[in-house]
């Protein structure tokens, strides 16, 4: 856009609206006091050209507008970095009329971090970080960001406010509130699509996301956290060739994580991963690295997944699988993680991956390789991979009623195992829920209500014998027999005799589970020694 159009553009859209003193917290009516003081002081010792202007920027304003509270604050400086200013304002703070006149205890003011310049984190500038009353405050400078054509990264200048409001990824994101003023001012009209309930660039979409490719993954955060919708004119380009290439090749993986995570983990996950479907972004997000970055999983049934486990979420009465399989909120967010992988967790081997058993499974690979999962998240991913297949037998033998629906040692110690190769065998069960979801239905419910309370009654059942057979806390039975006792019965040393010797111990207490001396366990062991391979 040249300079004229962003004139004209400015012209046509700046507008200002005083926001009343009134909505505003105690504590941000509190900084707001103080802050005009400090821009005094600044502009007393500090030796700016031109007097100090601050403003609150982003993500408060937009949230303050919707009636969303905030305890983040993104300060705007105008003439002098976010880091100087930070730094006169605690000498400011720490004087004694400063102290008298805002009632500043001890702990009201913390310590000053310094966030270096990392672009390839999206921190173009040098930020100061602090907290003041409670709230986090984040200090920068106005500025302007210029692209060019060999760099992902900007060329980043002092600006004014409405260079800086072009700069940003959503018009929503570039309001000001004044603090001088009291004023909120809007130069690309945000007002009016947070009226509208529109998310839209302040430029033209395709070379913002050309500039930035990033902002995609932000777009669609700020749409499904807000219920908003995404300009048509941004939705056409965001799957653009140049843009899924630059995202998938110029951003850093841990940008992509942290945008993710925080979809993952907002109040809107399904309409996320909808958008990331909807919009054609899979497989810039959830990718692998050379020679395999070329490689797509099936997404044509990626939707039931995410649709499946919304309902069960939505279910959580006493008993059912919602209920029974996700526990926590940290294990809500493990398992929108789930449904997210679930594609890849139908592909079993990579063209030129090793046979052998230790291999991680492409699932977990496009997991650390596209969005730097945590181990936390690869661990249950892969143990989620390796033991599908033995929980959806388990599931079809309760349903079909087979004997090892009554064999309480059996599920026990499936459900250990489970649980010890990778954590939260609930959550293995539920990702082998979703995946047979995607294998059986081509919607979610749209298939019909009858199939979709055949499929839920199945796994009920098989939950429900978990619980008829008492084994659902299997991993923290402890153990009637140890490693000592095993070995002064038999009078032998460790070896590789003791760990199975120990698992027959602990099947016979499964079938025993009202047992509480190790005797008859002992005994089990006797009678099965030629299993061992110990010496008689």
């Amino acid at each position: 856009m040249t300079k004229r159009s962003i004139d004209a553009f400015l012209s046509a859209n700046a507008c200002m609206k005083t926001l009343p003193a009134t909505r505003l917290s105690q504590r941000e009516l509190q900084l707001r006091h103080l802050l005009l003081d400090v821009s005094d002081y600044v502009n007393r010792v500090g030796g700016p050209k031109q007097p100090v202007v601050i403003r609150w920027a982003g993500g408060w304003v937009r949230d303050k507008m919707l009636g969303i509270e905030s305890h983040d604050v993104d300060v705007a400086v105008n003439e002098m970095t976010g880091v100087k200013f930070a730094q006169l304002m605690r000498e400011y703070c720490i004087t004694d009329l400063a102290i008298q006149k805002h009632s500043i205890k001890p702990d009201d003011i913390g310590n000053l971090h310094q966030v270096a310049r990392n672009p390839d984190k999206s921190k173009h500038l040098e930020t100061a970080m602090l907290r003041i009353f409670g709230l986090e405050i984040d200090i920068v400078n106005l500025r302007k960001e210029t692209y060019s054509e060999n760099s992902r990264n900007p060329t980043v200048e002092f600006g004014t406010p409405e260079e800086d409001a072009l700069r940003r990824d959503a018009t929503i994101n570039a309001l000001f509130y004044n603090i001088h003023t009291g004023e909120l001012e809007d130069f690309v009209g945000g007002l009016h699509d947070l009226e509208g309930k529109l998310i839209r660039t302040p430029l033209d979409p395709l070379e913002t996301f050309k500039d930035d490719p990033l902002r995609v993954l932000r777009l669609v955060r700020f749409a499904s956290h807000l219920n908003f919708a995404i300009d048509k004119t941004a939705r056409e380009v965001m799957a653009h060739a140049q843009v899924l290439k630059s995202l998938q090749l110029k951003i850093s993986r841990e940008r992509v994580g942290t945008e993710l995570e925080k979809m993952l983990k907002g109040n809107g996950p399904r309409p996320a991963l909808e958008l990331v479907d909807k919009l054609n972004l899979y497989s810039s997000i959830f990718t692998l690295s050379a020679p395999h970055d070329s490689l797509r999983p099936d997404t044509s049934r990626w939707h039931v997944a995410y649709n499946c486990l919304e309902s069960l979420l939505q279910d959580r009465k006493p008993g059912s699988l919602g209920s029974l399989l996700i526990l926590s909120d940290d294990a809500a967010y493990v398992a929108w993680n789930l449904a997210a992988m679930v594609p890849w967790m139908a592909v079993k081997r990579l063209p030129t991956e090793s046979k052998k058993a230790q291999a991680l499974p492409p699932v977990t690979i496009a997991a650390r390789e596209g969005y730097k999962a945590s181990k936390k998240l690869t661990d249950i991913i892969t143990a989620c991979h390796r033991n599908f297949q033995e929980i959806l037998n388990f599931k079809t033998a309760v349903c079909g009623k087979e004997p090892v629906r009554h064999a309480r040692d059996t599920l026990g110690m499936a459900i250990r195992r489970w649980d010890s190769s990778g954590g939260a065998w609930t959550l293995q069960v539920l990702n082998a829920l979703l995946v047979e979801a995607t294998h059986i239905m081509a919607e979610w419910p749209a298939d019909g209500e009858t199939a979709r309370e055949r499929f839920i009654h199945g796994w009920q059942r098989f939950l429900d014998q978990v619980i008829e057979l008492d084994v659902y806390d299997a991993p923290a039975v402890k153990r009637l027999l140890d490693g000592h006792s095993l070995a002064h019965a038999f009078g032998l040393g460790p070896g590789k005799w003791m760990g199975k010797a120990l698992d027959m111990a602990l099947e016979w207490q499964f079938r025993n589970p009202h047992e509480t001396n190790p005797a008859g366990a002992i005994s089990e062991i006797r009678r099965r020694r030629s299993e061992l391979d110990i010496d008689s």
